[in-house]
């Protein structure tokens, strides 16, 4: 399960061998979603109203990156680490 980035608290994964639509994985406080490239939720539950925010923040910033990582995931390459939100 590698990580691609972490930031206040907030972990981001992305899984080889997964299914589309492209997405990523979020946890927060032992919670856990998944969120689509826009940083809308996909399923799971993060109750954080604020770190819901800093992951849709997060992922509009850097959406180039991840599909970019979607694409090596495809290809069975390593995933680049992308920049934490600051």
């Amino acid at each position: 399960m590698p990580i691609v980035t972490v930031f206040y608290g907030i972990v981001i994964r992305m899984f080889y061998q997964e299914h589309g639509p492209p997405h990523f994985h979020a946890e927060y406080q032992g919670q856990s979603g998944t969120f689509d490239f826009r940083g809308r939720p996909l399923a799971g539950e993060v109750r954080s109203r604020t770190a819901r925010r800093l992951i849709a923040e997060w992922a509009l910033a850097h959406r180039l990156e991840l599909e970019a990582n979607w694409t090596r995931i495809e290809a069975g390459r390593t995933l680049n680490t992308i920049e934490p939100l600051e």
